[in-house]
């Protein structure tokens, strides 16, 4: 069976996540079956991670915040993940699937596609996206 993806529902977290005037960071969508829907939402990213698990795959939206001495700014990041005990039938299928996943979550600094949870730590996030940004004025000051 093809797969679907509840596009009101999943475009409703994803614009909680782009609203400036919300403390919600972050969105994950889930398999419910043969469909992608929302999973979750919240304003820690702690909460996000403890949905990554080794029997889970998902979709993750994040806001995080990079910048520098000079400016600080919300970047948005897509991660997949992908548990290590996800089946390689599976592993193969949420490639394809992502698709469905972007025609929503559309603006994002960069993409992730993570199955180790080191992977999964903020900071780390946070300085690869740093470094997909551009200008660092920090760098002075190393």
């Amino acid at each position: 069976m093809a797969t679907r993806i509840d596009k009101e529902a999943c475009r409703e977290a994803y614009n909680l996540v782009r609203d400036d005037s919300s403390d919600i960071c972050w969105a994950s969508f889930k398999y419910d079956g043969s469909t992608i829907v929302p999973a979750g939402h919240g304003s820690e990213y702690e909460e996000f991670k403890s949905q990554c698990t080794d029997d889970n795959r998902l979709f993750g939206f994040v806001r995080i915040l990079t910048g520098d001495a000079m400016s600080k700014r919300a970047k948005f990041t897509l991660i997949t993940w992908i548990g290590e005990n996800v089946s390689g039938l599976q592993r193969a299928k949420i490639s394809t699937d992502k698709t469905l996943v972007k025609d929503i979550v559309q603006n994002f600094a960069k993409e992730f596609m993570i199955s180790d949870p080191r992977e999964l730590e903020e900071e780390y996030l946070r300085n690869e996206l740093k470094k997909a940004g551009g200008a660092n004025y920090d760098a002075q000051a190393e």
